[in-house]
């Protein structure tokens, strides 16, 4: 198991991310979906918890067996998924990644979200108290990003918001910048697959770390897109990206699951 702490820092409010994040995740889930790759919506409905209150629930399936190394093409499923369940209790969200094909694989995801620089390093007390872990900042105008995602008009350094005048960020940002809040993230990955492990658990913390910032970067640099919906809005914005990017994705795979346990019982 190898436990991180993520603080990515953002130039919004809390209450104005809420309706930035949900956008952000609708259109880039979109953009990558394409030729039976992606992410297909199985389920988001309402959710109440007894002890956090009322949120939403999400299940997802991620299709990246393209995206996989050319040896771990060879040994899993022609049509491969990750399952993705979400419960959002804003400001507090869980998020699990699992595989079916590799039970003792799985990511967990806490996010608390504060209307601060990142300066409360004791916002995980109560779930890792006293569980070491590494605390990484990420910044959102001033980390690379793999090349191949990068696009000006999505870099902080350049994009300045027509709506609300904020942007163009430069080195140091983070220190006089208002507003701002920070998107606090306790992310457990595990592998306990002896010989792997560690090379497998630091590998998929370098992806996530990756797609954090690429998110951020664009929940940010889109924010002229979302700044005047309201929580209905996006909410059935959502709904209508749910529904093209599933037919983007599902029209390639007839039936995932019979293929995955035709290949489970062929492997057995």
């Amino acid at each position: 198991m190898l436990l991180k702490e993520y603080r990515i820092c953002m130039p919004l409010t809390v209450d104005e991310y809420k309706i930035g994040q949900l956008y952000m995740i609708s259109k880039h889930s979109h953009e990558q979906s394409d030729r039976g790759e992606g992410v297909e919506v199985v389920q988001n409905e309402p959710f109440e918890d007894p002890h956090h209150g009322n949120g939403q629930f999400t299940e997802k399936r991620v299709y990246l067996n393209s995206k996989l190394p050319s040896w771990a093409r060879a040994v899993v499923p022609k049509i491969f998924y990750v399952t993705e369940k979400a419960w959002n209790y804003y400001p507090y969200t869980i998020t699990e990644y699992t595989c079916s094909f590799l039970p003792k694989f799985s990511i967990h995801i806490e996010t608390k979200y504060e209307d601060n620089k990142g300066s409360n390093d004791r916002i995980f007390d109560n779930e890792a108290k006293d569980l070491e872990r590494e605390v990484c900042f990420i910044d959102i105008a001033c980390d690379e990003i793999p090349e191949r995602y990068y696009k000006e008009s999505e870099d902080p350094k350049h994009f300045k918001s027509e709506k609300t005048g904020r942007g163009q960020l430069r080195e140091g940002w983070r220190d006089s910048h208002q507003p701002i809040m920070c998107s606090y993230k306790l992310v457990t990955v595990k592998f306990e697959v002896w010989g792997l492990q560690t090379r497998v658990e630091q590998f998929v913390h370098k992806v996530v770390r990756d797609i954090l910032l690429i998110g951020h970067r664009q929940a940010f640099a889109w924010v002229d897109e979302w700044y005047d919906m309201t929580m209905d809005d996006v909410r059935e914005y959502e709904k209508n990206m749910h529904e093209q990017t599933n037919i983007k994705v599902c029209n390639q795979h007839s039936s995932p699951v019979d293929d995955i346990e035709s290949h489970a019982q062929t492997s057995t």
